[in-house]
Formats: structure tokens, C-alpha cells, sequence
């Protein structure tokens, strides 16, 4: 019985180990820092930026959903009409159908759930296509803030810069904005 609970308790461990292993990981990173970083503060530079505001705020984003407007736009504005007219069919269907001989109803019937099936399609062509072009672009740009960062880094003689896993950072660490500078005037 006595070995039992030990095989519990160890999987329970190991469990919440796995579980937590990011926070976790942080906070080890965290405190080897503090431990390496009290006896050497004077001589060790940390930044911190924060990626996701880089992302939102950078022009190359809004300019890749410009890009992505125009390349998809067209496209989209093509699959509302064919909706509209799903709509004005069916109505007219229903409007009519009293009037109509069984074979024209059911021709017209068949006509419009066609239509609605190539609308399906074209929709998740179209999701498909916009999404692919959508992670290209994020990748694209995701590179670009990663070289400035490492630019910035450079030019001014950071040892450290973090970005994920913090939950604060004061104004002295804090190069997010700076990024966001390099990136409005292209590098």
C-alpha cells in the first residue's frame, strides 16, 4: 500500500511538473538571473520588449493588411454578390412557387442549393487562401522585428533581451518602443 501512494505522489509531481514547466522554466530563469545579475547589476544591460504591441503597432502590420485588403478584396466582395443573389433567388422562389409547375419549382430549387454548394466552396477557398497569405505576411514581419531587436541590441550594447514569460518590466528595461521607432523608419 505504502508504495502505491509513493507512485501517486510521483506522478502527481511530475504531472505538475509538466504542466507548469514554462512558468516554471521562467522562474528559474528568473532566479539565476537575479542570483547572476546582483553581484554584476553595474555591469550587465537588460531590455525587455514586448512582442505583441510590436506586432500591433508596427506600420509593416497595417501595411500588410492593406496589401492583403487589395490582394483579397475583389475576391470577397465577388462572394457577397453571389450571396445576394442566393437571397433575391430564393425569395423570388418562394414569391412564385405557388404560380410555378412542380418541374420548374424543383429546377430552380436545384439551381439555387448549387449555388449555395459553390458558395460553400468558394468560401473555404477563399478562408484557406486568406489565411496562408495572412501567415506569410505575420512570418514576414515577425522576421523584421526580430532583426531590428537584434539591431537594437547591438547598437546599443544590450547583454540581455527578454520578451516572453515576464510579468513585469520597469521603464528602465522596457525597449519596446524604441523597436516600434526602428520599425517606423525602416530599420
Amino acid at each position: 500500500p505504502s508504495v502505491h501512494f509513493w507512485d501517486h505522489l510521483l506522478i502527481m509531481f511530475y504531472t505538475t511538473i509538466n504542466r507548469y514547466r514554462k512558468t516554471l522554466r521562467c522562474a528559474l530563469v528568473s532566479l539565476v538571473l537575479l542570483g547572476v545579475a546582483a553581484p554584476v547589476s553595474a555591469q550587465l544591460k537588460i531590455g525587455f520588449v514586448n512582442v505583441p504591441k510590436v506586432m500591433d503597432q508596427a506600420p509593416q502590420a497595417r501595411a500588410a493588411d492593406v496589401r492583403l485588403e487589395k490582394e483579397f478584396g475583389p475576391r470577397d466582395s465577388e462572394i457577397l454578390a453571389m450571396k445576394r443573389d442566393v437571397v433575391k433567388s430564393t425569395d423570388k422562389l418562394t414569391k412564385n412557387s405557388a404560380v410555378m409547375s412542380a418541374a420548374e419549382r424543383q429546377r430552380q430549387e436545384s439551381e439555387v442549393r448549387q449555388l449555395r454548394r459553390e458558395i460553400r466552396r468558394l468560401e473555404d477557398e477563399f478562408r484557406e487562401d486568406v489565411n496562408l497569405r495572412r501567415s506569410q505576411e505575420l512570418g514576414k514581419l515577425q522576421r523584421e522585428v526580430v532583426a531590428v531587436i537584434q539591431e537594437l541590441a547591438k547598437a546599443e550594447k544590450f547583454d540581455l533581451i527578454i520578451s516572453d514569460g515576464v510579468i513585469f518590466a520597469g521603464g528602465k528595461v522596457d525597449i519596446t518602443d524604441n523597436v516600434i521607432n526602428r520599425l517606423k523608419k525602416g530599420k
